[in-house]
């Protein structure tokens, strides 16, 4: 992080604006409900990168710790080893540092509790509240019932306790294949809640764990693990999404038919003291944003097939992505912020994200001139060995961040858009006989236009008048500025530009059958031969720029690293999304 963004950071432990979740914490501690303790927690599974809809909950459940005088603990939820791995442990672990937040102590996993969820399923069974079943999973979904219509009970469900303790014991040893047997808890078929009728919470899975290895070959369910795993860690305010609401009942049921005691004597209470109440779990919205898709399986596809360019592709909503773009940390924060905590759900333009990073990089990047499509200037009146240093300041309203040196030379390069031999109305920049100011430096007149055989313009000839270094020509009105690089001194540089990446609103949407069919062509412009002024060389330790004109900009560094300058847009100066 930048100073500045650590400065921002230490300025968010301030109280947000009012919501629900907030106004429930601030009841709780005023009537003591947890001996005025909160904690709370960020439990991602490893199965994918962090993207912008999981910011919201980490700004969320970090934040709130924070504002309260609490913890926040970070624990992975690592129950499917088919989907996860190290590699998402680890861009995780990055992605939330780089957001900004710590987490308490060392960081949890699910997978750390593995043996006390295996003892607490044994407790189930002796109570008489989990069988084994052995219905396939054809079986069991038509046993299951649906929205409509209750379910029915397994022919298993009768089991003898001691029958049920053995065939766990033997899964547990691997002496079953996959989809032999599963623990199902023992509930209502027939609840109008369908994650009720006799939920599984362990199956067989010969998969070797990315943190236990091979020691198991079964595994609990999220529904069983998660709650537990809350219970064990003394989490005071569970905060989930609103697809876990028809869990709630479940994540109740889990914790009330285990023994309290047995609970008690392995959380974080037990060594600290503090008063053990079961852990409740409330839900709100998600974060959905227009023209994006969030769901982690079709972006594993776009990953996969080759749609974008990795995790990190600077079109994608992942904070790995988001980050290589441009976007600020600071920007995603405010972001998350200002999109609000509700229990209504909502689509949030993606504009609305636009402007945070637009208003955050306003302060603080750093300017510099970088022409896109090249026309060659030679200033007649300037020697050929001539190289003036001018200073120019980084940023127009900030002193603070300094000053760099440009250099002007005879030969120099203007964009092409900023000449018109034949203007059009309204146009204020460069035209034969006609003035234009050259930022930061001289007034110049377009003298001769040179072209080549095709009748293309290569060439401008034109005059600098040496008396209008930061003082304005006698006698005349010049309305156009534009920017500008030494032919001699810039250096050359690759800009790629990105918009976004669907050109439809919600490509995630029922209706629609094939998002591939939406991608929007336009998504990624390459620009190459593109001349940036010297001074980029000299601000290595500079993350942002905004290039006069064209927008705001960052180092590519895995491009670069390959060879040649390599620039990101982050986003433009202005929306121009369907203008």
């Amino acid at each position: 992080m930048t100073e500045s963004e650590t400065d921002k950071t230490k300025e968010s432990s301030v109280k947000g604006p009012s919501n629900f979740i907030r106004n429930m914490i601030t009841k709780d501690i005023a009537s003591a409900k947890h001996e005025g303790r909160v904690v709370t927690r960020f439990p991602p599974e490893p199965n994918g990168y962090l993207h912008i809809g999981h910011a919201k909950s980490i700004c969320l459940n970090f934040s709130l710790a924070k504002e309260n005088g609490g913890v926040c603990n970070l624990r992975f939820d690592d129950t499917n080893p088919a989907k996860e791995s190290q590699e998402y442990v680890d861009a995780i672990k990055e992605n939330i540092t780089w957001l900004g937040f710590g987490w308490n102590g060392d960081v949890r996993y699910s997978s750390s509790y593995f043996d006390h969820l295996y003892n607490f399923a044994t407790q189930l069974i002796k109570n008489g509240k989990a069988f084994i079943c052995s219905l396939d999973a054809d079986q069991a979904r038509e046993y299951r019932g649906t929205l409509t219509e209750p379910g029915k009970e397994s022919p298993n469900r009768n089991r003898s306790i001691s029958e049920n303790l053995d065939l766990f014991e033997r899964m547990r040893n691997g002496e079953y294949g996959e989809g032999a047997y599963t623990l199902r808890a023992k509930i209502d078929m027939a609840s109008p809640n369908i994650n009720m009728r006799d939920p599984i919470i362990y199956r067989i899975r010969h998969i070797s764990h990315h943190q236990t290895q091979d020691k198991w070959c079964i595994y609990p369910t999220y529904d069983f693990t998660h709650c537990i795993s809350d219970a064990i860690e003394n989490i005071t305010h569970s905060l989930c999404t609103l697809e876990f609401e028809d869990h709630r009942p479940l994540y109740d049921w889990i914790l009330n038919n285990l023994e309290l005691d047995s609970l008690k004597t392995i959380s974080d209470s037990a060594s600290t003291g503090a008063k053990f109440l079961l852990p409740q779990q409330t839900e709100f919205a998600k974060l959905k944003l227009n023209y994006t898709i969030m769901g982690n399986r079709k972006l594993k596809e776009m990953v996969e097939l080759g749609i974008v360019d990795g995790w990190d592709d600077p079109r994608l909503p992942t904070l790995a992505g988001m980050r290589r773009r441009g976007f600020t940390a600071v920007s995603i924060r405010n972001f998350c912020e200002n999109a609000g905590i509700s229990r209504s759900e909502s689509t949030v333009d993606l504009s609305m994200l636009e402007h945070a990073v637009r208003e955050d990089l306003d302060q603080e990047a750093f300017r510099v001139m970088c022409v896109l499509n090249p026309l060659k200037v030679t200033i007649s009146n300037i020697k050929e060995s001539e190289a003036e240093s001018l200073t120019l300041r980084n940023h127009p309203k900030k002193e603070s961040m300094g000053t760099r040196k440009v250099p002007f030379t005879r030969g120099i390069y203007i964009d092409r858009s900023d000449f018109e031999e034949i203007p059009s109305p309204g146009f204020k920049r460069l035209t034969p006989g006609g003035e234009v100011r050259l930022r930061g430096c001289y007034v110049i007149k377009c003298d001769k236009v040179l072209k080549n055989s095709e009748g293309e313009i290569t060439e401008l000839i034109c005059t600098a008048d040496k008396e209008t270094l930061g003082r304005r020509p006698e006698g005349r009105k010049v309305k156009g500025v534009i920017h500008w690089v030494s032919a001699v001194y810039g250096q050359e540089a690759t800009l790629r530009l990105y918009d976004r990446l669907f050109i439809i609103e919600n490509p995630e949407a029922k209706e629609v059958k094939d998002y591939r069919e939406f991608l929007n062509p336009a998504s990624l412009s390459v620009i190459k031969n593109c001349v940036i002024e010297p001074s980029i060389a000299d601000q290595t330790r500079i993350k942002h720029f905004q290039f006069e004109r064209e927008g705001y900009f960052i180092i590519d560094e895995k491009l670069s690293a390959q060879g040649g300058l390599a620039f990101n847009r982050t986003i433009s100066l202005r929306d121009s999304w369907g203008k």
